[in-house]
């Protein structure tokens, strides 16, 4: 129809004309609420994006000879990132003459995956990159699925917390406060990394010095005696 009758048209039924293809010919316009439609699409997007998933991969350094107690620590850290469907790089720093010894990189590997295998497989096996050992884990369950589980857990303990009080959740407040601290401890958990990497540095001059005063220690007595 004529474009003066289709707006027409639309001020009759208090409707817009959007034009939805402009390339046709003749071109094809809709009435519709432009205002309403808006907010749906903008809905639409912001649901999407609330169900959005992105893969995440998390870095845990260990050392050769780790210590028993710091290695639970760093798979507690790790079984939390696979827990969350994210993947973990796992590398295994070596300095000085711990680069001879490739082997115990590879047992403490093979150590971490078996005691995590529930949780996540060998996505990538180790492999020797100059001083450092990686291997990738992934983890069986999707970052989808992990988050969907983490909701459902969220509105069951809600509503358990109701139903013991009989009324609306006073606690859901400290319970968000709880549980945003609980996402900012997992974020200083990749901040780790920045830690052992100074401690390593350190390690390595202390092993330097070492190494000077040995030198020192070992000239001959006889530039003494010249002297």
């Amino acid at each position: 129809m004529p474009l003066a009758k289709a707006l027409e048209l639309a001020q009759e039924y208090d409707l817009d004309l959007v034009e939805v293809a402009a390339t046709a010919r003749p071109p094809v316009c809709k009435l519709m609420d432009y205002g309403k439609f808006k907010y749906e699409s903008a809905m639409k997007a912001r649901e999407a994006r609330k169900n959005q998933a992105h893969t995440v991969i998390k870095e845990m350094k260990l050392r050769p000879k780790i210590d028993p107690h710091d290695y639970d620590t760093k798979k507690g850290h790790v079984v939390r990132f696979l827990k969350q469907g994210d993947k973990v790089k796992i590398t295994i720093m070596f300095r000085g003459r711990e680069q001879s010894r490739p082997e115990l990189g590879f047992r403490l590997l093979q150590r971490l995956a078996n005691d995590v295998q529930e949780l996540g497989f060998v996505e990538s096996s180790a492999k020797q990159d100059g001083r450092n050992m990686i291997m990738v884990l992934g983890p069986h369950k999707k970052k989808t699925e992990a988050m969907a589980e983490a909701r459902a857990l969220a509105d069951a303990r809600k509503a358990e917390r109701q139903g013991r009080t009989g009324g609306p959740d006073d606690t859901s407040e400290a319970d968000d406060a709880a549980l945003e601290a609980e996402n900012a401890a997992l974020e200083a958990d990749a901040d780790l990394d920045d830690d052992d990497t100074a401690d390593e540095a350190d390690a390595d001059q202390v092993e330097a010095g070492e190494d000077t005063a040995a030198a020192e220690t070992e000239q001959p007595t006889e530039v003494a005696q010249d002297a």
